[in-house]
């Protein structure tokens, strides 16, 4: 009996510690309207990205889902829709993976609306593969893709008054690297048919993130436009062969995506956070990074290299 009691309290405790620490959450507190403001999502149509709009339209914002999948995208709109009342939640096809998907998107954008106050580069995966212009799948969609994206839009936020970009990136981040003759050689930051593989080629892509919010805080400097890159925490995303061996225990410790949006919407909504640009937040609260991911020579460089990928110059 002792040692079951023994074996509970370890237990006990360390759920304890994982909650309050690795799978901690937060929740935004702040009131901020977005009536007459326009917002971009990328990877809107699921998961954080759908509770972010959701938010958002909530507020009054003008929300445009900039998704690969009309279908996935059309069913979020009608969910948003019920939900808040809004019925200015639009979608705009928009695939990471092809650069000149990307300038499509943006070409279309600025055709269309007058105006851009917020920019949420939320998309992202863990996969294998390659994208259309043959870049690893993933620093091809969660860094690339978004660097263009961003740069292409960044006239656009400028004509506003406090726009802002907001990209998501992770904690994964502290295990990455960047070996820039690999990229531009291969044209990818690891790649691999084993999990391990591309999850390692994940979190160099989140690495790359957060030295782009890092690159792009400096270039801001004196104009009205920020930044800033977030942990959202560790969200459960469900897929069908979990039902039964890990989504018990995940539901325990992993945040839904309501919650995971709460850090992106503090710094897509709480005011006075402008003196913060370039910072890496978690649980709505700045948090200091690790020396690879505010290294300025290694940032400037990937932006240097990410503006030759993606045909900037």
């Amino acid at each position: 009996m002792l040692p079951l009691l023994v074996a509970t309290g370890v237990v006990v405790a360390v759920y304890i510690v994982l909650v309050k620490t690795i799978f901690k959450s937060s929740k935004f507190k702040g009131n901020a309207a977005m009536a007459g403001k326009t917002v971009i999502v990328t990877g809107g149509n699921t998961g954080i990205g759908k509770a972010t709009a959701l938010e958002l339209a909530r507020r009054g914002a003008r929300v445009i889902l900039a998704c690969r999948n009309q279908e996935k995208a059309e069913l979020a709109i009608s969910d948003i829709k019920r939900e808040t009342g809004s019925t200015d939640v639009v979608y705009m096809q928009l695939d990471l993976g092809s650069l000149q998907a990307v300038r499509s998107f943006t070409e279309t954008f600025l055709k269309t609306e007058a105006r851009l106050d917020l920019l949420i580069n939320n998309a992202g995966l863990v996969a294998d593969g390659r994208t259309a212009d043959g870049f690893g799948i993933e620093f091809g969609v969660n860094h690339l893709g978004h660097f263009l994206l961003t740069c292409l839009l960044l006239d656009r936020l400028k004509e506003g008054t406090g726009g802002r970009v907001v990209t998501l990136g992770s904690m994964a981040y502290r295990w990455g690297n960047i070996d820039f003759d690999a990229l531009i050689t291969n044209k990818h930051l690891g790649t691999g048919r084993y999990s391990w593989q591309f999850f390692h080629a994940y979190c160099n892509s989140k690495l790359c993130n957060v030295l782009f919010n890092h690159e792009l805080a400096k270039r801001l400097k004196g104009t009205n436009v920020t930044c800033y890159s977030v942990h959202p925490g560790w969200v459960f995303v469900f897929l069908l062969w979990q039902r039964f061996i890990i989504e018990p225990i995940a539901r325990l410790l992993f945040l839904d995506p309501e919650s995971g949006a709460q850090t992106t919407l503090h710094c897509a909504l709480q005011e006075g956070i402008e003196p913060l640009s370039g910072r890496y937040f978690f649980c709505c609260a700045p948090q200091d990074v690790v020396a690879k991911g505010k290294d300025d020579a290694v940032a400037k460089k990937l932006w240097e290299v990410s503006e030759r990928l993606s045909g900037l110059f």
